[in-house]
C-alpha cells in the first residue's frame, strides 16, 4: 500500500478489530465514511472463510469497471489525481492543497467525478492553474481537455432523466457514443426477438451501444475477450476458486454459469445463472456479482458492475422468513385490482446477511437492503431472493444522532415513538419492501416489460410501488399476529411519521439549492408523500404548520393515510401492469421532480447547526490470508482499515486491471 509516497508493509496501516471498534472513519465535503464489523466470522469453517476471500477478490477485481461506466475519463482523471495525491512534496498546509485532498476523496466515493447520488459534477474548489502546478511538480499527465473538464459545464450530468435535454445526450455515462439517441436505441432493441416473448432476454445488460464505421450500432459486450476482458478474467479467476470451495452442488453449479456468462456475454447463460443462483439457498455464504441495476442508464438497458459479498445472520433471518413465508397472504390482502394480483407467489426468500464486502456501485456507498434478480419473468415463475444487510444498517445507527429527528419532528410524541420504534420500523419497511414489494403484483398479458413501457420512468416507479406496498402493511395488525411487532399501530404511525417527514422534507439536506430530483429512490419518496399530501388535503389528513417560521409536516388520521397509501399503490400498480407511460410520466413529473424552493433554502438553513454529513459509505474490512510453506491458505484475519486514503491506494495498486481507455 502506498499512503504519501512512502511504501509501507500492510500490517502497519490497519488495526486489529479486537480493539474498541471506531465506526466514523472520517467526513469530509458532504460525506462520512464509515467502518462496518463482520459478526461471527470466526464461526465460520476455514473452508467458508476461503469462499467468502475468493468472492470479495472477484469483486474488488472488477472495481475499476464502475469508474469507466460512469464516465469515459474518470480512470485517467483517478490515476492524475493519486498521482499527485501520493507524490506531491509541496505546502500541504494551505487551502488549495486541502480542496485537492477532499475532490480526490470525493472522486473516491462517487466512483467518479459525478456526485454518486445527485449526478451533478462535483466541480473543485480550486483552480486550474493550481491543478496544473500540481501536475507539473508531480510529473503526472492529464490531456488539456480533460483538465478543462473538471471545471467547465461540459459532461455536467452523469444520469439526465430531462427528456427536454436528451436521454442520453444529456448524460456523461459512458453506456452509449456520443451521437446515438434515445429513439436509435430504442429501434435497435424493438428489433431485437428472444425465442421466448414471455421470458424475455435482457438485452443491453452487458454492453456498450456503439456506431461502427459503417454507420450502423453494435454491442460492444463485457465479457472474456471482449470490452473489460483483461478485468473480467481476473473476476473469472477468483470465480474458480470460490468455485472449488463451494458450500455444496448448487451453490457451485451457479458459479459454474456465473464463470460461463463473464466467458461468453451470453444472456441466454445470464437467465440460467439466476435461476441456479435462486435455487442455491443452503449454506451461508451468499454473493451478488455481476452487471446488475441499470438506475445508470437513462434509458434502463445496461447494469452497472456491482459486487455483495453476505454471510448469514442466523437470529435476524428466522424473524424475517416469517414475512417470506406469508409473502401470499399481503398478496391476497393488497388492495390491488384482482386482475393485476398473483395468484401464486412463488419463492420469496429473505435474509438478514452481514456483508464481507463490497465493490463497484455498491461501494463505498451502499444498499441497505437488495432484491434480485430483476427479470419480472424469472421473478414471476422462479422468485427472488432478499436481503438485508444487517450489519452495515447497525453501523449507520451506531454512528449517527437524533440531532436532525429533534429539529425536523413536529412533536414530542413524534420523537418518542421515533426513539421507540424508529429501528425496527425501518427493518421492517425494508422488509416489507424487499420481499413483498418487489415480489407482488403482474403485468397483464401482452405488455412489455416495464423497461420498454415505461421507460426513463421504470426504476422510481418500481422503487415507489415496494415502498407503498411496504407503508400500506406497516399500518396493519398481521404484523403483531405475526410475532413481528409488539404494537402494530404505534410501529406503523412511526413509519409514516418518518416517510412523511424525510420524503417532503428532510431528505431535501442531500440536493443543491436550485435543484430537480434527478435520483430515483428520492423522487419516489417525494412523489409518493406528495400525492398522499394533495390526495389528503380536503380531509386534512397531514397537515402542513409554520410555527416560530419553522415547517412541521403532522398527521393528523393515520386511518386515512393508510386507505391513501393503498389507493396509490393500486394506480402504480396499474400503471406498471397495464404499461401506461403517460400516467407513469405526470405522477412522476407533477410530484416527484420539482422541489419547494423556499421550504429547501429552509431545510437547508435550518439543517447547518448539524455537523454530521447527509450521506454516508464505508470502507471495506480487510481479510488478510496468513499461508503455510506450501503457499495455502492456514488462516484468515479480519483487520479493518486506518484511513479512506490509504484503502482506496491500496485498491488502485492492486486491482488497476482496466487500461485507462475502454
Amino acid at each position: 500500500m502506498v499512503s504519501n509516497g512512502q511504501t509501507t508493509k500492510m500490517a502497519d496501516v490497519r488495526t486489529s478489530e479486537k480493539a474498541p471498534f471506531e465506526y466514523v472513519v472520517e467526513q469530509f465535503a458532504d460525506i462520512k465514511v464509515l467502518r462496518y464489523q463482520i459478526p461471527g466470522w470466526e464461526n465460520l469453517t476455514l473452508k467458508e472463510q476461503k469462499l467468502v476471500y475468493y468472492l470479495t477478490q472477484a469483486g474488488y477485481s472488477g472495481r475499476d469497471i464502475i469508474y469507466d461506466q460512469n464516465y469515459k475519463y474518470n480512470l485517467k482523471i483517478r490515476k492524475a489525481l493519486e498521482n499527485i495525491y501520493v507524490n506531491y512534496k509541496g505546502n500541504k498546509d494551505s487551502e488549495d492543497w486541502k480542496n485537492f485532498e477532499i475532490y480526490t476523496k470525493r472522486v473516491w466515493f462517487a466512483n467518479g467525478i459525478h456526485h454518486h447520488y445527485s449526478n451533478e459534477k462535483m466541480k473543485p474548489a480550486f483552480s486550474a492553474a493550481y491543478l496544473t502546478g500540481l501536475m507539473k511538480a508531480t510529473q503526472t499527465t492529464l490531456a488539456p481537455e480533460i483538465v478543462a473538464v473538471l471545471f467547465n459545464d461540459v459532461d455536467s450530468k452523469k444520469v439526465n432523466l430531462d427528456e427536454s435535454k436528451g436521454l442520453l445526450e444529456g448524460s456523461a455515462i459512458h453506456f452509449y457514443d456520443k451521437g446515438i439517441t434515445a429513439k436509435e436505441v430504442e429501434y435497435f432493441y424493438a428489433k431485437k426477438k428472444s425465442p421466448d416473448a414471455n421470458r424475455p432476454y435482457s438485452f443491453g445488460l452487458n454492453s456498450k451501444l456503439v456506431r461502427n464505421s459503417k454507420g450502423a450500432l453494435e454491442e460492444k459486450i463485457w465479457k472474456s475477450g471482449g470490452m473489460y476482458g483483461s478485468a473480467i478474467d481476473k473476476i473469472v479467476y477468483w470465480l474458480d476458486k470460490a468455485k472449488g470451495v463451494a458450500e455444496n452442488k448448487e451453490q457451485a453449479a451457479a458459479l459454474e454459469l456465473l464463470i460461463s456468462y463473464y466467458k461468453t456475454g451470453s444472456l441466454k447463460t445470464w437467465d440460467d445463472y439466476n435461476i441456479a443462483w435462486l435455487k442455491a439457498t443452503e449454506g451461508n455464504i451468499d454473493y451478488i456479482n455481476s452487471f446488475i441495476e441499470v438506475y445508470n442508464d437513462p434509458l434502463g438497458y445496461r447494469g452497472s458492475y456491482e459486487t455483495i459479498v453476505q454471510i448469514k445472520d442466523f437470529d435476524m433471518s428466522k424473524k424475517m422468513e416469517v414475512i417470506s413465508k406469508n409473502a401470499q397472504w399481503f398478496e391476497d390482502n393488497s388492495p390491488l385490482i384482482p386482475e393485476h394480483k398473483k395468484k401464486n407467489v412463488v419463492g420469496v426468500s429473505y435474509k438478514t446477511v452481514v456483508v464481507a464486502g463490497e465493490s463497484g456501485d455498491a461501494s463505498p456507498a451502499t444498499p441497505i437492503g437488495v432484491n434480485l434478480p430483476n427479470a419480472d419473468w424469472i421473478r414471476s415463475e422462479h422468485g427472488s431472493k432478499s436481503v438485508s444487510l444487517g450489519n452495515i444498517i447497525e453501523a449507520y445507527s451506531k454512528a449517527g444522532g437524533k440531532g436532525r429527528l429533534q429539529e425536523f419532528a413536529n412533536d414530542p410524541e413524534e420523537i418518542a415513538l421515533a426513539e421507540k420504534y424508529g429501528e425496527l420500523g425501518d427493518k421492517m419497511h425494508t422488509a416489507l419492501h424487499e420481499v413483498v414489494g418487489h415480489a407482488s403484483g403482474q403485468i397483464n398479458p401482452g405488455v412489455g416489460t416495464p423497461k420498454e413501457t415505461l421507460k426513463s420512468y421504470a426504476s422510481t416507479l418500481e422503487e415507489g410501488r415496494a415502498d407503498l406496498v411496504g407503508l400500506y402493511f406497516l399500518y396493519n395488525p398481521k404484523l403483531q399476529e405475526l410475532g413481528l411487532v409488539d404494537d402494530w399501530k404505534k410501529l406503523g404511525m412511526e413509519s409514516y411519521d418518518s416517510y412523511i417527514r424525510n420524503g417532503l422534507m428532510t431528505q431535501l439536506i442531500r440536493l443543491e439549492p436550485g435543484s430537480d430530483i434527478e435520483e430515483a429512490h428520492m423522487r419516489n419518496r417525494q412523489w409518493v408523500s406528495a400525492w398522499v399530501f394533495e390526495k389528503g388535503k380536503a380531509a386534512h389528513v397531514i397537515e402542513k404548520i409554520s410555527r416560530d417560521g419553522k415547517t412541521y409536516f403532522n398527521i393528523t388520521d393515520y386511518e386515512k393515510l393508510h386507505d391513501l397509501f393503498g389507493q396509490l399503490l393500486r394506480e402504480v400498480q396499474r400503471i406498471k401492469s397495464e404499461g401506461d407511460y403517460e400516467a407513469g410520466k405526470n405522477l412522476v413529473e407533477n410530484y416527484g421532480v420539482k422541489v419547494d424552493q423556499k421550504l429547501h433554502a429552509e431545510v437547508l438553513e435550518r439543517n447547518k447547526q448539524f455537523t454530521s454529513a447527509p450521506y454516508s459509505g464505508f470502507v471495506n474490512p480487510v481479510l488478510v490470508p496468513k499461508l503455510d510453506s506450501k503457499g495455502q491458505i492456514i488462516s484468515i484475519e479480519v483487520t479493518q482499515p486506518k484511513t479512506f486514503a490509504e484503502q482506496m491506494l491500496h485498491y488502485s495498486k492492486n486491482y488497476n486491471f482496466l487500461p485507462l481507455e475502454n
